[in-house]
C-alpha cells in the first residue's frame, strides 16, 4: 500500500481512471471494470464532476453515477475516491459557492458522505486564489471533503495555494495531479517535482500510458480517421518513440510483463508519484494495469527507460 502525501489514504499504487465511465464504457462495462479492479485489490478510483459531458447526449456527471450507483450495489471496503471541481458545466470555475454547490452535487452522485480527495481541476484565473483555498477549507472544516488537491496548477500556482493556506491555518494539498508520463516528462520534472517534494504531497499522474502510445499499439503515425485519442497517440510513433516501445518491450518480457505495465511501473518508481491514472473500457485490461503495482524495475532498467524517453519527448 501507497498513502498519498500527508494523508491517511492508503491506496494501491494504481487509480483507476474515470472518465470512461458513461462514454467508451457503458453501465454494464463499467460496473464489470470496476469489479475486475476491486477484486485484484484494486481501491483508489478517480473521476470528475465533468465526466462525461463532452459525449452527446451527455450533461456531465455520468461517471461519478456510475461510480455511485456501484459503490451502492457493491459496498466495497476501504475505496478511496477522487473526484474534481470546475469543469462541470453547471459548476464552472472556483468561486466558493461554486465549489460547494459542486461538491454538494458530486456527493450525491457517489452517494457517499465525504468526498475522500477532492482536486481544482483546472485553475481559474478569473477568480482570485484565497477565494479557492477559502472555499475548499470550509469544504474540509464542514466534513464535505478529507483532503484537497490540485490539478493542472503550475508550480508557482501551487506555491501560492500553499502560502495562501498556511496564513490561514487551512490543511496544505496532498496530492497534484499533472500530465505525466515516459513521452511527457520535462516540465513535470523540472518545476511540479521540486513543489511535491518540499511540501510531502504526493503526484498522481493522469495520461499515464499516453493515451494508448504507451501500450505499444500505434507502432505507425497512420492512425488518421480511428478516433481523435487514435490520432494523438499515433503521432508519438516517431523513430524516437518506437525506440522506446522497443525498449519496453524488451524489459517487459524480461518480466512477464505487458508494454503498458512496464511503462506504468516506470512512472510509479519516480520520485513522489503514488499512483498513476489508466482507464480500462474492457475488463481485460484491468489485470495488465494491476501487474504495474507489483512490478519493480531494477535501477538500470529505470535508467534505461529514462534515456530512451529522453529523445522521445511529444
Amino acid at each position: 500500500m501507497t498513502r498519498i502525501g500527508s494523508s491517511d489514504l492508503d491506496i494501491v499504487p494504481l487509480s483507476l481512471g474515470g472518465n470512461v465511465f458513461g462514454w467508451t464504457a457503458d453501465r454494464d462495462t463499467s460496473f464489470a471494470v470496476l469489479d475486475a479492479f476491486h477484486a485484484r485489490g484494486g481501491n483508489f478510483i478517480d473521476t470528475a464532476d465533468a465526466y462525461s459531458a463532452w459525449v452527446p447526449g451527455n450533461s456531465g456527471g455520468e461517471s461519478e453515477t456510475l461510480i455511485g450507483e456501484w459503490l451502492a450495489s457493491r459496498k466495497p471496503e476501504n475505496v478511496v475516491v477522487a473526484t474534481k471541481v470546475s469543469q462541470h458545466p453547471e459548476f464552472r470555475g472556483l468561486r466558493a459557492k461554486n465549489i460547494r454547490a459542486a461538491a454538494e452535487a458530486s456527493l450525491t452522485r457517489l452517494g457517499v458522505d465525504t468526498i475522500d480527495l477532492y482536486y481544482a481541476h483546472f485553475d481559474d484565473a478569473d477568480t482570485p486564489l484565497e477565494e479557492t483555498v477559502a472555499g475548499f477549507a470550509d469544504l474540509v472544516s464542514d466534513g464535505l471533503v478529507r483532503y484537497v488537491a490540485v490539478s493542472n496548477y503550475t508550480a508557482a500556482r501551487i506555491r501560492e495555494w500553499i502560502s495562501l493556506a498556511e496564513a490561514g491555518g487551512f490543511d496544505l494539498p496532498v496530492a497534484i495531479q499533472p500530465h505525466y508520463n515516459l513521452v511527457h516528462r520535462t516540465e513535470v520534472e523540472r518545476d511540479i517535482v521540486p513543489v511535491a517534494e518540499q511540501y510531502g504531497m504526493s503526484l498522481v499522474p493522469y495520461y499515464a500510458l499516453a493515451s494508448g502510445f504507451l501500450t505499444g499499439k500505434y507502432r505507425t503515425p497512420d492512425a488518421a480517421g480511428d478516433s481523435p485519442r487514435a490520432e494523438g497517440a499515433a503521432k508519438l510513433a516517431t523513430p524516437a518513440g518506437i525506440a522506446l516501445i522497443d525498449a519496453l518491450d524488451e524489459i517487459g518480457q524480461a518480466h512477464g510483463a505487458s508494454i503498458a505495465t512496464t511503462a506504468l511501473a516506470w512512472l510509479r518508481a519516480q520520485p513522489t508519484v503514488a499512483a498513476p491514472i489508466a482507464s480500462a473500457s474492457k475488463v481485460e485490461q484491468v489485470a495488465d494495469l494491476l501487474a504495474s503495482t507489483s512490478l519493480e524495475l531494477s535501477a538500470d532498467e529505470i535508467a534505461r527507460l529514462s534515456q530512451a524517453s529522453e529523445a522521445a519527448q511529444g
